[in-house]
């Protein structure tokens, strides 16, 4: 077995980080490269004129290389291939995301830039997200078969593996949706609201989001609203 890099953008502490160390460990030799904190929304941005610093850092698993990063999702997936690891990984995962990563949101979703990044390294690369929720009964039942069938399925160049499960309990699941098309739409219609008035006319403002379910049929998101798993391969190239 080769050895398999993980990652994700919730930082290094990440409950949904070691439950899929957990699962990936029967599948190759697990070393970790995360952020040392949470780096959420941070799409595919990479450090170019700032230092990054890396630390080992003793994971919870017992054989798995760790590692935190100052950097970004992506740049944890660039450090590890191109100056940790000794030889390229058979594959790059990325998560759990605390979150859904689907839709519009893919564009801004640091798990999916970090897997991305993987996959323009010539990495097969699988994101793996979940409904904001405590309850990771879904997730934690379908994700060893989709990491069993998913790591065997070849991709093209800047192609992913994206999926996502509901965070529902496993008795509302009604089963997985493979093939899913990426949605135009979003779970969040955002616009901004004033959170302070502030000298010579300033304003502190922040996101507001208002929540949406509006979606087309056969999509990634139509899955999660209608209690599915959702698996689809999205292409970040032209």
């Amino acid at each position: 077995m080769g050895k398999i890099l993980i990652t994700n953008d919730d930082g290094i502490d990440a409950d949904g980080l070691y439950r899929l160390v957990l699962a990936a460990r029967k599948h190759g030799e697990v070393w970790v490269v995360a952020p040392e904190g949470q780096r959420s929304a941070s799409s595919h941005c990479i450090a170019i004129h700032n230092p990054v610093d890396i630390f080992p850092y003793d994971y919870p698993v017992e054989g798995v290389t760790a590692f935190t990063c100052s950097g970004m999702p992506a740049d944890c997936v660039r450090i590890g291939i191109h100056y940790l690891m000794k030889e390229k990984p058979i594959a790059v995962l990325t998560g759990i995301n605390f979150g859904y990563n689907s839709a519009t949101d893919i564009q801004y979703s640091g798990t999916c830039g970090a897997a991305f990044e993987a996959a323009f390294q010539e990495c097969h690369a699988i994101a793996f997200s979940e409904g904001f929720s405590k309850i990771h009964e879904v997730t934690d039942h379908f994700l060893p078969e989709l990491l069993e069938e998913l790591l065997q399925k070849p991709l093209g160049y800047g192609q992913i593996h994206n999926v996502n499960f509901p965070g529902c309990p496993l008795s509302e699941c009604k089963g997985v949706l493979r093939d899913r098309k990426v949605s135009h739409s979003m779970f969040f219609r955002d616009g901004y609201k004033t959170l302070e008035e502030l000298e010579n006319g300033g304003r502190r403002i922040m996101v507001d989001g208002t929540p949406n379910r509006e979606c087309e049929e056969g999509t990634d998101m139509r899955a999660l609203v209608e209690g599915y798993v959702s698996v689809g391969v999205v292409n970040n190239v032209g």
